[in-house]
């Protein structure tokens, strides 16, 4: 039977761990954290004046009760945070209305990424090469849990989560807004390199191990692929789109200091 997946846009409250994410959550989206777990070592005075400012609850945090909410083996560094993954989405309606095309931006589409690890580090290239926003679907999809936002380092509360319904509709809403849109796929026919990329792009990103699916693939413009070495069938897919964003951030330095 196939596992059930969180659904991006639900109610249900998810655990981040580990002062960095903490600290990233607070400076930058304060309103997704709703309860902090601290241990008496763990709260220095810059945390402590974040919490206090945005009046956010505390509570002690036993050694026991940290591997009950994160399990065994999460890096937690005596600091846990209950947060409301509703609350860094932001409905595509919402984002559409901040998009100016004339900029040239680029947006990454997740296409059923089910590994939480995965879809923390496209986030965390998104934010570091200058893409606008990352796209996630409701369905068949992992959503924003403790482990994305760790893998993130942060950056899940830096470049803006879209939540999205059916991806190949988001494909003709974004073509109708001028985006030029890409299929990431090991039989691409146009080579990364001998793209231009001059205007808006939208990149999506398939399933791990079965890539994007054939619907989807059809209604890109463009499939792309990597060159890479005979000796290497593929590529991780969160791989393959830090390469993918790297090569669109060579043509458009200007997103990366903006």
């Amino acid at each position: 039977m196939r596992p059930k997946r969180t659904n991006a846009t639900s109610k249900e409250k998810v655990y981040i761990y580990g002062k960095h994410a903490l600290m990233e959550a607070l400076l930058s989206k304060p309103q997704v954290i709703r309860k902090v777990f601290l241990a008496h070592d763990a709260g220095d005075k810059e945390l402590q004046a974040l919490l206090h400012e945005h009046a956010i609850p505390t509570v002690p945090l036993a050694a026991s009760k940290g591997k009950e909410l994160v399990g065994r083996d999460a890096t937690h560094q005596g600091v846990i945070a209950i947060m409301d993954p509703s609350a860094l989405l932001i409905p595509f309606d919402d984002f559409l209305k901040t998009l100016n095309p004339a900029k040239n931006p680029a947006v990454a589409i997740l296409g059923e990424i089910h590994d939480p690890h995965n879809v923390g580090a496209i986030i965390r290239s998104a934010a570091a090469f200058g893409l606008s926003a990352v796209l996630i679907p409701e369905r068949h999809q992992a959503g924003v849990t403790g482990v994305v936002v760790k893998t993130s380092a942060g950056m899940a509360f830096r470049v803006p989560l879209v939540s999205i319904g059916n991806v190949n509709n988001t494909l003709k809403v974004l073509k109708e807004k001028g985006f030029w849109t890409y299929g990431l796929a090991m039989s691409g026919t146009t080579a990364l390199g001998d793209e231009k990329f001059d205007v808006p792009a939208a990149f999506v990103i398939g399933n791990e191990g079965a890539g994007i699916r054939e619907k989807t693939l059809e209604a890109c413009d463009v499939a792309l692929s990597i060159p890479m070495h005979p000796r290497t069938e593929s590529l991780n897919a969160a791989v393959s789109a830090a390469v993918v964003f790297y090569e669109w951030s060579r043509k458009h330095p200007e997103h990366l200091f903006s």
